[in-house]
């Protein structure tokens, strides 16, 4: 909203209304050594349209033209033009919560549709209408197989999104719920051993992700079988929802948390996205957000109606099923006519070329680095470890209007120089040889150097 500033006049009248004389008397109950009676020491600002110079100039370094190889939860994935000119409609545009069915079935039949598309994709019986993204939606569906259960600790896999791993540390420590690291596996997948160890009487779920933070699918029926043995559910994290257009639906699992950014959502500097709980029916009384029921009137004609209760209903906080959650309706939108766009086939069809180009690419990669973890069925993301440091070789692939894979130092020091690299069906083969030849470069780079370090030494 743009500021209006107020004319002298206008300040007399409103004084005037109000009943004092002036500024000063209109805060005379305020002590004077609170307040201020000379100018803010604020230096110049811009005007307007240098503020709008200064953007554009902004928006100029945001690598428009850039092949990108980031993936890491974030994905870049061609967008429909009618994604954009439907969701500019007035009616879904300026919509808020559809509380009134009776001025809202449009938005509620979209909603209905969208919680039936996740369903299919899923393999649950009921899914929620969207929320924040898929992070606060791993925490919320790990709150809910607490409540469900009745237990507190939760057994969360190492190979989970670490971001993701921070925000259910954030939750699990205001909840009281003690949380249990799983490492992974020389394959990249989860320990079984230290699953089956760490599951006890006081365990609500564990929480794993497939394809996991390194593109890894983890085996979900066993480790459905290993926690339900135990009493505990089975959450599943997705980061990459196009993967369901050709990995098996994980119905083993109890609950499904998913960031559908994927679909036709764009990548903005972290948001909005749009995460996603599916579960079964007989959990959906604990399923935090909003759910959209089909129902008839008194006429016998279909209708769509806000079901059961939304979580601003709950007076009382302690019978919430979350405080924080909202229905992320207009990127929910997007999400939905994505999946209408391309259908069950053509949703395949795109899952596969993701699969094909990270095939290509990691073949590629492994003839002149390390690929990690090349035993382990993947989507599309891969570990690639170099002999030098990944930002280096990042750096140079900048100057080729190439943005490289993820380093992962940060959040697992223990694998080196490795990077995590993603290919959707966007990224060209041109790219993936370039990048490819770039790593090779630097390969024989440190290669030579070490040589001609030993030569010096054997002198």
């Amino acid at each position: 909203m743009r500021y209006l500033p107020k004319s002298p006049a206008d300040r007399e009248a409103m004084l005037k209304t109000i009943g004092v004389r002036s500024i000063d008397d209109l805060f005379a109950p305020i002590p004077a050594e609170y307040r201020l009676n000379r100018d803010l020491k604020v230096p110049r600002q811009m005007a307007e349209s240098e503020i709008v110079d200064w953007f554009r100039e902004r928006s100029r370094e945001n690598g428009d033209g850039h092949a990108t190889f980031l993936g890491a939860g974030a994905y870049s994935h061609y967008r429909p033009v009618i994604i954009d000119t439907l969701i500019s409609r007035g009616e879904f545009l300026t919509a808020y919560t559809p509380y009134q069915a009776e001025i809202s079935q449009g938005t509620l039949q979209s909603i209905f549709e969208f919680q039936t598309m996740i369903c299919e994709l899923t393999g649950m019986e009921v899914a929620n209408a969207s929320m924040y993204d898929g992070s606060t939606a791993a925490a919320e569906a790990v709150m809910m197989a607490v409540r469900l259960t009745g237990r507190r600790a939760v057994a969360v896999a190492r190979s989970v999104h670490p971001e993701y791993r921070e925000v259910l540390s954030t939750y699990a420590f205001h909840q009281g719920m003690p949380l249990a690291t799983l490492p992974f596996s020389d394959d990249g997948r989860i320990d079984l051993k230290a699953l089956d160890e760490s599951i006890t009487t006081d365990t609500a779920c564990v929480l794993i992700q497939s394809p996991n933070f390194f593109g890894n699918l983890e085996d979900v029926n066993a480790l459905a079988e290993m926690a339900h043995r135990k009493g505990a559910m089975l959450v599943m994290a997705i980061a990459e929802a196009v993967s369901l257009g050709i990995v098996e639906p994980p119905r083993a699992a109890d609950i499904i948390a998913m960031e559908a950014q994927s679909f036709g959502v764009p990548l903005g500097f972290g948001g909005p996205y749009c995460g996603v709980i599916a579960t079964r029916e007989q959990f959906v009384r604990q399923m935090p957000g909003r759910l959209v029921g089909q129902t008839t009137d008194r006429s016998g004609k279909r209708g769509f109606v806000l079901t059961l209760a939304t979580r601003e209903q709950h007076i009382r906080r302690e019978k919430a099923t979350s405080n924080i959650c909202t229905n992320q309706a207009l990127v929910a939108l997007m999400v939905n006519i994505f999946m209408n766009v391309y259908g069950k086939v053509g949703l395949k069809e795109l899952a596969r070329q993701n699969l094909a180009k990270a095939t290509y690419a990691a073949q590629q990669f492994s003839k002149h680095a390390r690929v990690l973890f090349p035993g382990s069925p993947r989507f599309n993301e891969f570990v690639v470890e170099t002999s030098e440091d990944p930002y280096a070789i990042n750096s140079r692939l900048l100057g080729h209007k190439i943005v490289g894979g993820l380093p992962l130092k940060k959040f697992y020091p223990e694998l080196g120089n490795a990077a995590l690299w993603c290919c959707t069906e966007l990224t060209t083969r041109s790219s993936i040889d370039t990048a490819v030849g770039l790593v090779a470069e630097s390969e024989r780079s440190v290669k030579t150097s070490k040589e001609e370090a030993a030569e010096e030494v054997t002198r």
